[in-house]
């Protein structure tokens, strides 16, 4: 598909609402729209200046009325873009907006591709590659800090420590091609030692940022968590009091969850991804049975487990299969019904397993702001500030470019201590300059960029 073209798509979520947007873009936007449009001014689109609001009708090839519509006129290069691009404000039902962007395929435009329209922005220097991935990020953030983040990297702050560090990078090789065409000055040992303070420098920025890569994939993600433990602990009654609303079926009868039920539950700003298992137990029951083999496979695909004991019974051998099955796993021991009289206590617990126990009652939702923190702590490493989300990493493919750019460095820096000619240090740091110019979009094969866009939806 060429960027010439000019394309269209519905921008909006399908189903019923009060508005829905038919977004095109390309040189030849406004004539399309001006096919399909007719203000109630009279006047053609053509004549209105940019940035300015037209109510009128969308109608088809007879003259015949389709909808009422509000327009948005924006011209290149004020636009999403920055290609000449008319929006078309339409009541938001399935059948008005599909008739109305038939239509403007039938008046010269193309259906966009996924993300096309965010890929025209990056394509023509709007966005930078790491902000245009934001964008779909911003859309799908689930907490107050996912959508920071998002929002952070779609304003450009984490982009702007990567530009800073090419920067850097660039300056040096600039200092050692400088040196290498005037040898006469016989100044290497001195490039050379400013050169290795330099790539230390941006080595620990490139550190400290891949320290944020764990918290910040969460963010964006979610952290899958398991609650697990043997029937009628309280596991259901857990998933409720996270997401503060009745998802599951809570009885006094054991083995009422079968099957697994996930739900996303906001903790602290922190998305969990949250799976409520059937109870760990034997049973002749088949259906029951699945549900049993599916919580085990749960505890080994999780990235957090949430374990529920009952306080007011003893351990029994169910619970001791789920303190066996939780062991060298990531977990959160949970001693649940401390309202009631206490049988099991926390010190008891504590002496049965290396993770941290916390007791809870979910009937009172005692202990639960103890259980968050717990959860928030594991999420932020140490030392890692919560209001920084916008510079985090978020996703392996960044993590993965950051990696290759340091071992680009720490080459530059065996390549000094070797005592090699300034010419060889100067390849190792072009190959980190590229590197990091991955992330930007600056340096990008045109394979990898088709492919970052094809994940967005149709229409943004």
């Amino acid at each position: 598909m060429q960027q010439s073209d000019t394309i269209s798509a519905i921008a909006t979520a399908q189903g019923e609402g009060g508005i829905g947007i038919i977004r095109i873009s390309g040189e030849r936007a406004i004539a399309v729209a001006d096919t399909v449009f007719r203000a109630a001014s009279g006047r053609k689109l053509e004549s209105y200046e940019t940035q300015r609001a037209v109510f009128g009708h969308i109608v088809d090839a007879a003259g015949e009325t389709v909808d009422e519509a509000m327009v948005l006129l924006m011209r290149a290069p004020h636009s999403y873009t920055k290609e000449d691009v008319v929006e078309l404000q339409c009541h938001g039902g399935v059948m008005p907006l599909r008739k109305t962007l038939a239509l403007t395929w039938q008046a010269g435009a193309r259906a966009a591709e996924r993300g096309e329209f965010t890929k025209r922005a990056f394509l023509n220097g709007r966005l930078d590659l790491t902000q245009a991935q934001a964008v779909m990020d911003v859309i799908s953030a689930k907490t107050e800090k996912s959508l920071k983040m998002a929002s952070g990297h779609l304003a450009g702050h984490f982009s702007a420590g990567i530009k800073a560090m090419r920067h850097d990078i660039l300056g040096q090789i600039a200092h050692l091609e400088a040196a290498i065409d005037f040898p006469e000055d016989e100044v290497d040992d001195v490039v050379t030692d400013e050169v290795e303070r330099n790539v230390v420098d941006v080595r620990n920025k490139i550190r400290k940022l891949l320290k944020t890569a764990h918290t910040g994939r969460i963010l964006r993600e979610g952290l899958m968590t398991a609650i697990v433990g043997k029937p009628n602990v309280g596991k259901s009654s857990l998933l409720n009091a996270l997401l503060r609303e009745e998802r599951a079926i809570v009885t006094d009868i054991p083995g009422t969850t079968r099957d697994s039920i996930e739900e996303y539950a906001n903790i602290g700003g922190v998305p969990l991804r949250i799976i409520d298992t059937a109870g760990i137990r034997a049973t002749d029951d088949i259906v029951e049975k699945i549900g049993v083999d599916k919580a085990r496979a749960y505890v080994d695909e999780s990235s957090l487990i949430l374990a529920l004991f009952d306080g007011s019974r003893e351990l029994s051998a169910e619970d001791e299969e789920i303190l066996d099955l939780i062991a060298g796993k990531d977990a959160l021991v949970l001693l649940n019904k401390t309202d009631l009289a206490p049988v099991l206590t926390a010190e008891k617990l504590a002496e049965r397993t290396q993770a941290p126990v916390i007791a809870i009652a979910t009937v009172t939702e005692h202990g639960l702001d103890d259980l968050a923190a717990a959860i928030q702590k594991k999420v932020y490493d140490s030392g890692m500030d919560s209001g920084d989300e916008g510079s985090f990493v978020n996703d392996e493919r960044q993590a993965e470019i950051l990696r290759q750019a340091d071992e680009h460095l720490a080459a530059a820096l065996r390549t000094i201590g070797a005592g090699l000619g300034l010419d060889f240090i100067s390849i190792d740091l072009r190959s980190a300059w590229e590197k990091l110019g991955e992330l930007t979009g600056e340096t990008v094969g045109e394979d990898i960029i088709n492919e970052i866009f094809s994940k967005f939806c149709i229409g943004k």
